[in-house]
């Protein structure tokens, strides 16, 4: 990657990689609770326009390659490439159609969408207590080379011919990033439930699948995945259709902020489900959970009464 690359990645893009997410958005300015540090009011900005950062509290910013020099506390140009590099392979813009697999190809970097077939990723899911069929069905996997680097991730797909992208070591897009919609029915649907992350999603149809989220259970309802809490002003023209929003966001700030955010355009058309989960990060932590107590309480149930002694 050379210092050209780096400058193009998006920084929104590269904190959502690492784990971190606005709280808020005013205009082309995300605000969120600094990387660097703990705390409970948002200081650090970025500017999607410009791509720079700023952090309030320190009195610095700049690109992404200073973000980085912040980050792994290193002044190591080669070495912060390499960094930015491993954490989020960037994949060129390119848009794929489910029906055949696609690729695209510049130099050394191709992308190909398969039918999603790696056992690892397989395990993956399993880790996060997805149904496999449900997963087949709706992801794909990616296969795509950066550097001399071979990586593979599931993939799922967005409205504007981008994909989202995770294993279980990285999180990253294939761009344009922007929300995803399923529509259940080609008549207008009433019904709507929001998800931050196709992950959250994954985990919906398999607690219903389960037979659990008995108070989600409608009659086919559309479904919305955000992608990153700050794409939820572009989503709100496409909510503003529904006479009933449920939401599944995260049990953290930018979750609670979102909601917030959402009661006040929307008004009482939106329903908050996190009460289901509550006690957890999000709806898969509740899946996870939820699947290790059936277990334990299998292997008890199996286990052999030994006879007293008397």
């Amino acid at each position: 990657m050379t210092i050209d690359e780096a400058k193009q990645i998006s920084i929104a893009d590269y904190l959502h990689s690492l784990g971190h997410d606005p709280v808020r958005q005013q205009g082309h300015n995300l605000w969120y609770k600094s990387p660097f540090r703990d705390e409970r009011v948002p200081s650090f900005k970025v500017n999607t326009e410009r791509n720079l950062w700023y952090d309030f509290a320190l009195g610095e910013g700049g690109n992404l390659i200073a973000l980085a020099g912040k980050l792994y506390t290193s002044s190591d140009v080669s070495y912060l490439l390499k960094r930015i590099a491993e954490q989020a392979p960037q994949v060129h813009p390119a848009s794929f159609s489910f029906g055949q697999p696609s690729s695209y190809d510049e130099g050394d970097k191709k992308t190909t969408i398969i039918p999603l077939t790696s056992p690892a990723l397989f395990s993956y899911l399993s880790e996060r207590g997805i149904d496999l069929s449900l997963a087949k069905s709706i992801c794909r996997e990616v296969r795509f080379t950066h550097n001399g680097r071979s990586y593979f991730a599931i993939t799922f797909p967005n409205r504007s011919g981008g994909w989202e992208v995770r294993n279980k070591y990285f999180k990253g897009s294939i761009a344009p990033k922007d929300i995803s919609l399923i529509r259940k029915t080609e008549s207008p649907n009433h019904v709507c439930c929001l998800f931050e992350g196709f992950m959250d999603y994954l985990s919906f149809l398999t607690l219903q699948r389960q037979g659990q989220l008995n108070f989600a259970k409608v009659d086919r309802p559309d479904c919305l995945i955000l992608n990153s809490v700050s794409h939820l002003t572009k989503a709100l023209p496409l909510l503003a259709s529904y006479a009933d929003i449920r939401c599944y966001l995260d049990n953290d700030h930018a979750g609670t902020d979102a909601l917030q955010q959402l009661k006040q355009t929307l008004g009482r058309r939106i329903s908050d489900v996190s009460q289901i989960y509550s006690g957890c990060k999000d709806l898969n932590d509740y899946l996870i959970n939820r699947n290790a107590e059936v277990a334990q309480k299998s292997r008890v149930q199996d286990r052999p009464i030994r006879p007293r002694r008397i």
